[in-house]
């Protein structure tokens, strides 16, 4: 039995932390995540939450208490944002090197300067090396089931790895959309009360973490460690999302397969952006494109061979990313390509950017990147290995110019 609800991408995210029955919330407010904790606040201070909540002097302070709090064995939840997420930079390496199993909602949103309050990926994907198991959300029915399920996933005792769950500002923090919340029971089948392991406890000793210096060896075995743990991360993630289909009527695979079955072209994308992606695919299947959309909810680990399994035997592959790594490009397309380098038979494969600081990606810029991709394949084109910058029709002007004085060209 479920609960049928409108709830906004916050709320969303505070119910799965309530459902998941934390034991600590430490927090510190930034745009556009602050609801998350005043609602996980209001309901411990009316009791209907037995966890403790603490306001931090800061993210830095609060990621440190929350590593803290899980070293001991208590459940922890906490979240960030942009720029208050950075600022928590320096102790995420601490808690996936402590082998802590937080779970952190990241509201993303765009970095700083100039400064914006609308979403990309920059400041999560940032922290692609951090050491997190990462989960991105495209619709608020996903954020309360991800958060879920990374519990389930970093408590795993072949993992013992922190986990960030991600969504996109405002699209998704503020937006209402009827959302299934199960019943607390239902919960605890699929996720029991922690039981606190620990990831340095053998049979005859336990391993020390706090020394302040290691050799080179032992530094390196720890740091390989935690890279299997995170490997195993792929497995478990796929026990856990079978188990929670199966509970939950909900499938919320590695990757998502959008009108896949008998494409020639995919569009691959990640967060909330995915929906209007699948909106122009159904357009430009009534057009007699033969396109469909395959969407990563896993970042860490890297799906790879399931990505190589959906996208191999395509023409083409149009990669959007919603951020930009400056002098690089795109980081999924960077991620995606690695994976598919070794296939005998590869798809043309081109980095487009789009959504950058929030900004609308549209049915015109979809198929722009689609066309161009195909146009690639057939050789009508040259393969164009520098990033390309969606924008639409009425972008065109300021953008131009943008662009021409940012190769040092005048006006």
């Amino acid at each position: 039995m479920t609960l049928k609800t409108l709830l906004t991408g916050n709320e969303a995210a505070a119910w799965a932390a309530r459902l998941a029955d934390v034991d600590y919330v430490p927090g510190y407010p930034i745009t556009p995540q602050t609801e998350i904790i005043e609602t996980l606040a209001h309901w411990i201070r009316d009791g209907k939450l037995k966890a403790k909540f603490v306001t931090m002097d800061s993210e830095h302070s609060m990621v440190t208490a929350a590593g803290a709090a899980s070293a001991t064995g208590a459940r922890v939840f906490t979240t960030s944002s942009s720029q208050g997420f950075l600022y928590s930079y320096e102790m995420l390496f601490n808690l996936s090197g402590w082998r802590v199993p937080v779970v952190m909602a990241n509201v993303s949103r765009a970095l700083s300067a100039p400064i914006t309050l609308e979403p990309d990926h920059n400041d999560v994907l940032s922290a692609r090396d951090a050491g997190f198991i990462q989960i991105h959300c495209e619709t608020v029915q996903e954020i309360l089931d991800s958060i879920l399920m990374a519990f389930r996933i970093s408590e795993d005792e072949r993992i013992l790895l922190p986990s960030i769950v991600n969504f996109d500002g405002f699209y998704l923090s503020f937006t209402r959309e009827i959302v299934d919340v199960p019943e607390e029971n239902e919960v605890r089948e699929f996720l029991p009360p922690y039981v606190p392991k620990h990831a340095f406890i053998s049979s005859r000793q336990p391993m020390v973490q706090g020394a302040a210096v290691l050799n080179a060896s032992l530094y390196s075995y720890f740091r390989y460690q935690l890279h299997l743990a995170a490997e195993n991360a792929l497995t478990v993630y796929g026990e856990v999302a079978q188990e929670y289909r199966r509970k939950f009527g909900r499938d919320l695979s590695p990757i998502e397969k959008f009108m896949m079955r008998d494409a020639e072209y995919a569009i691959v994308m990640i967060g909330s952006f995915a929906t209007k992606g699948k909106k122009a695919v159904t357009l430009m299947r009534e057009k007699g494109m033969k396109v469909g959309l395959t969407k990563l909810r896993l970042l860490r680990p890297f799906p790879a061979q399931e990505l190589i399994e959906a996208l191999s035997g395509l023409k083409g592959i149009a990669v959007i990313d919603q951020n930009i790594s400056p002098g690089k490009g795109g980081v999924l397309f960077s991620e995606l390509t690695s994976a598919l380098y070794n296939l005998k038979q590869k798809p043309v494969a081109l980095s487009f950017i789009g959504g950058l600081g929030g900004k609308d990606i549209s049915q015109a810029e979809f198929e722009f990147a689609l066309n161009k991709t195909i146009s690639t394949e057939e050789g009508k084109q040259t393969l164009q290995m520098a990033p390309i910058l969606l924008f639409t029709q009425t972008d065109d002007e300021i953008v131009r110019r943008m662009l021409a004085i940012g190769h040092g060209e005048t006006e």
